[in-house]
């Protein structure tokens, strides 16, 4: 079996030869340069799996590598060795194309956390079947698969944005389960749901007799996500207090258990997203800059449903396929019906097409879904873009009626103690259905 090799280029002997050592207890060859120019040679004529590369070299300095590296060689990883607490460095070859950038004096596990994962993406194994997809042909959809694709071959941390139902998380999970953390575990957590008093111990984990309640010792999402990817998401419900304890988490790469004296390495990728505008959240004092900062080393946007209309019936079909995988029957659509799906905004955009999609179906007096089973909102009646789940239109009628929907599922929940898929059914709707109903009556 053919051994890896990897290109160290540091000025400085005594930390090749830490590096070479390293590498070589991991299997891995290494070629050492002492500058600039000698690296480029290197990178342009021989055979490399990885480059590791100070920021400080005689002839200039590592960011001039990643970008040459970029130019020539983009499928190589390459990660920087920063000087110890200078983020901004870091997260300037982040953006550069820089892998990920490990901190002097280094640690060696952080080290050969960093050098496994760039060769599993050195290998560049290819997608398992069954992945999942971003379902489109359009133009904005495209531009996104490919950003999806650069950046799953990176460690950066990705700030997600978009209006709510645009499908960030599916995006999040697709930067995953393309890149070398795909086989590890990817671990979503909604920063809203979570009690403020039980935020820190939730994130960072427990000791026993912590505080009242800890009868055990309890790891935490971080820990849970070790060797793959913790996802952030609605990211800016964070108290600020909080804000400060993510941050070192995030800089540092090790956290502290409440109750606990010392610190632990964690390794896993850091995603966000939020629907909220975080630079205006930040311009308020509602969110640290320096946290917006560290999350935000590259910010991938998620586009509307009404910037990719050709998507729209294609979804639509493709939603009407997965419910008739899950035994829901088998429906189409007519021509007043895609008709109107093409002509309607969609405020509430994929999530809102697939929550009309289902009532149609229960709506439909035969397998072909019209018009009028869709229950489209009219112009008037449409709630804007980017308005939050649970808003209601103008008028005296719509949070009337939200408030009964909200105690019947309330009452529903507690009939069958919060027992989700048995609140479904007792609601005589789907539980996909229920799901839906929460988020927008702000249930969750």
């Amino acid at each position: 079996m053919t051994r890896q090799r990897a290109l160290i280029v540091d000025d400085e002997p005594d930390i090749r030869e830490l590096l070479a050592i390293t590498l070589e207890r991991m299997g891995i060859d290494s070629l050492a340069a002492k500058n600039l120019a000698e690296a480029r040679e290197a990178v342009l004529n021989e055979d490399l799996n990885l480059c590791l590369t100070d920021m400080r070299l005689p002839d200039g300095n590592g960011l001039e590598l990643v970008s040459f590296i970029q130019s020539r060689r983009p499928a190589l990883p390459v990660a920087v060795i920063t000087a110890h607490g200078n983020m901004e460095s870091a997260i300037q070859a982040l953006k550069s194309g820089a892998f990920d950038f490990v901190n002097k004096p280094v640690n060696l596990g952080d080290l050969r956390n960093l050098v496994a994962q760039a060769i599993k993406l050195s290998k560049s194994a290819a997608p398992a079947a069954g992945q999942r997809e971003l379902v489109g042909h359009s133009d904005a959809i495209v531009k996104l698969k490919e950003r999806i694709a650069k950046l799953a071959r990176s460690q950066a941390p990705v700030y997600v944005s978009g209006e709510s139902g645009t499908g960030k998380e599916l995006v999040a999970r697709l930067i995953h389960e393309q890149g070398p953390r795909a086989g590890q575990p990817f671990v979503p957590v909604n920063c809203g749901a979570i009690p403020q008093d039980l935020i820190e111990s939730e994130l960072f984990g427990h000791t026993k007799g912590a505080f009242t309640g800890a009868v055990a010792d309890k790891p935490g999402l971080f820990q849970a996500a070790s060797g793959g990817t913790l996802f952030l998401d609605e990211v800016a419900e964070l108290p600020l207090q909080m804000q400060v304890k993510l941050l070192r988490a995030i800089q540092e790469k090790r956290v502290r258990r409440v109750g606990a004296q010392q610190e632990e390495p964690v390794d896993c990728r850091v995603l966000s997203a939020t629907h909220k505008d975080l630079s205006a959240l930040v311009a308020a004092g509602g969110f640290r800059q320096d946290l917006y900062y560290r999350i935000n080393v590259i910010e991938l946007k998620v586009p509307p449903l009404r910037e990719r209309g050709e998507d729209i019936v294609l979804l639509a079909r493709h939603f009407l396929n997965a419910f008739a995988a899950e035994g829901a029957g088998t429906f189409d659509l007519s021509p007043d019906a895609v008709a109107a799906l093409r002509t309607y905004a969609f405020p509430g955009n994929v999530r809102e097409l697939e929550n009309i999609l289902e009532r149609a179906m229960t709506l439909a007096e035969s397998a072909l879904i019209s018009a009028e089973d869709l229950q489209l909102p009219s112009a008037g009646e449409a709630v804007p873009a980017g308005s939050g789940p649970g808003a209601a239109a103008p008028g005296e009628l719509q949070p009337y009626l939200d408030e009964v929907e909200r105690k019947r599922i309330l009452d529903a929940l507690e009939k069958t103690r919060w027992n989700k898929t048995q609140a479904a059914k007792l609601l005589g709707i789907t539980f996909r259905a229920l799901r839906y109903r929460l988020e927008k009556l702000g249930m969750e």
